[in-house]
């Protein structure tokens, strides 16, 4: 278990001078009741301040008042946050490894598995914290989405209703199936989605069910297509500006590791939970849900089938990774590991998930000399 020794001043990482207290900020571009948000920023601010006694103290920004989905990257590495979510999807040639591991997205449907899996490999895989390093970030944590389905402005089921839709997509991998299967993809950001619907410059967009509430896409978008395309883990849930996190002293930094390990728990067993109440909650709005039809479900099962040597060429062809057999390999062996893991743990309990993190991840990570550089 992670040691949390709050005695002694540390030196604040944006003021450079020996202070009590810490004040950073901290930015998630969702709403704040989002899962990534509430539970990942809000919560997690709250729970960081009651462990170090008030000596860190998060100020917490949602939504994009402060930078868009596509800047949390670069506000991170230029220290205009200290701390940030950022999806990797969004910035494809900065970050190849994560983006190699994104490609199998479209293989998974079991987030409490990814989010611990997607952690673990990225905290311990030496390409990949190799890029995080490069990229001018501390990965402190995942997160992981439900399986995307697809909300529609009219009804799609068939691959002969499928044609010809723009579907918002975030990731080449969805992207290249959407195509194969004779829809159009458009990639933007998901803040975008129910302007698109709205205007009609989006048919469906592809995200996770709880958005039909949380983003009221049950307005603009009746007919919901109960299709997994994949879901999403890559980028840091907590990206923190190496310079910011140097300058805290180990012991605020083993604090930040068991409250990341804590929050992620709680936002992934909340998240699970929350897609499925609000899918419920958009029917009993009137929304449509539907199965897909056989040729539609095929046409997926069929890409699904190949996307494992697909994302071993776009790693080597797009991103042009030496070596990504190799990552793309170890990503699959640490997925089984985690499927193993959670084996008898019960996954509504969030405490029972914390428990493991810190057990098989969080306790093996040196606070001392991780991230450090």
């Amino acid at each position: 278990m992670i040691k949390r020794l709050l005695a002694g001043m540390v030196i604040s990482g944006i003021a450079g001078v020996a202070a009590a207290e810490v004040e950073f900020t901290a930015n998630s571009f969702y709403a704040a009741e989002h899962p990534h948000s509430k539970y990942g920023y809000i919560e997690w601010a709250k729970m960081v301040e009651e462990m170090s006694g008030g000596e860190l103290k998060p100020n917490v920004y949602t939504g994009t008042v402060l930078l868009a989905p596509r800047a949390n990257l670069q506000g991170i590495r230029d220290n205009v946050v200290q701390v940030a979510h950022h999806a990797a999807v969004y910035t494809p040639s900065e970050m190849p490894v994560a983006n190699s591991i994104q490609e199998l997205g479209f293989n998974y449907s079991d987030p409490l598995t990814m989010i611990l899996a997607s952690t673990d490999f990225s905290m311990n895989n030496e390409t990949q914290l190799q890029e995080w390093a490069e990229k001018g970030v501390v990965y402190l944590g995942s997160y992981a989405t439900p399986p995307y389905v697809l909300f529609c402005r009219e009804p799609v089921r068939t691959l002969e209703e499928f044609k010809g839709k723009r579907i918002r997509t975030a990731g080449s991998s969805v992207s290249q199936w959407v195509e194969k299967a004779g829809g159009i993809p458009v990639n933007v950001p998901s803040s975008e989605m129910y302007t698109g619907l709205e205007r009609g410059t989006l048919d469906c967009a592809s995200n996770a069910a709880n958005d039909l509430i949380d983003r009221s896409l049950w307005e603009v978008a009746e007919h919901t297509t109960m299709l997994s395309t994949g879901m999403y883990w890559t980028g840091p849930q907590w990206g923190f500006n190496p310079e910011f996190w140097s300058g805290l002293s180990t012991e605020h930094r083993e604090i930040l590791l068991e409250a990341t390990a804590r929050a992620m728990s709680r936002m992934i067993v909340e998240y699970v939970g929350s897609a499925e109440e609000k899918l419920a909650l958009a029917k009993e709005k009137g929304n449509n849900v539907y199965e897909p039809g056989e040729d539609l479900l095929a046409s997926a099962e069929e890409y699904r089938a190949n996307s494992v040597e697909t994302a071993y060429q776009t790693s080597q062809e797009t991103y042009g990774l030496s070596n990504g057999k190799e990552v793309i390999d170890d990503f699959i062996a640490t997925y089984e590991k985690w499927e193993d893991l959670l084996t008898g743990v019960d996954r509504t309990d969030e405490n029972a998930v914390a428990e493991l993190a810190l057990r098989e991840i969080y306790s093996k990570i040196d606070a001392s000399t991780y991230g450090i550089q």
